[in-house]
């Protein structure tokens, strides 16, 4: 079976994803979250990719992207992969144990509007979430507390968000998103179908070729009834 479709045109704003193989922990400690953000900020610097949000989990990390050129996205994701993995095996002293990842990126194109907020707050709220800190701007491996309580400096690794954040971000941060919102997002991130307004994801499926993502796997049911023919 060939590699499911992956949508990667400029100007279209993505949610990443990639998990540590069998699910083990990348970031085991502080400098290792370090390590992973210093590799992120030179990602950022060598490729036409707007950094919108990120979260840095103990098995996985998520990013809320715009590439600026077709294509550039996935280069972005194998630099970024390529060099964590190096850079993490030379340290750790893991050369030649194994895949530090699971495989190659997951990811899902966002409708520029409300539904951009939303998946901005599941990814700035994930460790919340997860119950690795007491208020989502507290972790500090992730773009909330970055943009809270980052420097200057620090704050330059994010690009302005294509809408304005609501007022009190934080606040609108802490809250749940609701079941639905939470069904939807798992259902994008599990199979790459576009979230947004319904209308745009029939768009943005036909446009991508997408639409198998609209599906639910396995083959069609069958009827009891039906001629069997051959």
């Amino acid at each position: 079976m060939g590699r499911p479709k992956r949508a990667d045109e400029a100007g279209c704003i993505y949610h990443m994803l990639n998990r540590a193989n069998r699910r083990d922990e990348i970031f085991e400690k502080e400098a290792d979250y370090e390590a992973f953000e210093r590799v992120l900020i030179e990602a950022v610097s060598r490729y036409e990719v707007e950094l919108f949000s990120y979260c840095l989990m103990p098995n996985h990390w998520h990013l809320c992207v715009r590439p600026g050129v077709d294509g550039e996205m996935s280069r972005f994701a194998q630099w970024l992969t390529l060099t964590h993995t190096q850079r993490y095996n030379a340290h750790h002293k893991t050369v030649g144990h194994g895949h530090l990842y699971q495989g190659r990126y997951k990811s899902f194109p966002v409708q520029d509007d409300e539904h951009f907020l939303t998946v901005c707050r599941y990814v700035e709220r994930n460790a919340f979430t997860a119950e690795l800190c007491q208020a989502p701007e507290q972790w500090r491996y992730g773009s909330l507390h970055r943009w809270k309580h980052g420097t200057t400096k620090e704050k330059k690794m994010l690009a302005p968000w294509p809408i304005t954040r609501h007022r009190n971000w934080v606040d609108v941060v802490t809250m749940a998103l609701s079941d639905n919102e939470l069904k939807r997002l798992r259902w994008s991130r599990q199979r790459g179908c576009p979230f947004g307004e319904e209308t745009w994801v029939e768009s943005v499926a036909r446009r991508f070729d997408l639409e198998m993502t609209m599906r639910p796997r396995g083959r069609p049911r069958k009827f009891p009834n039906a001629d069997k023919t051959t």
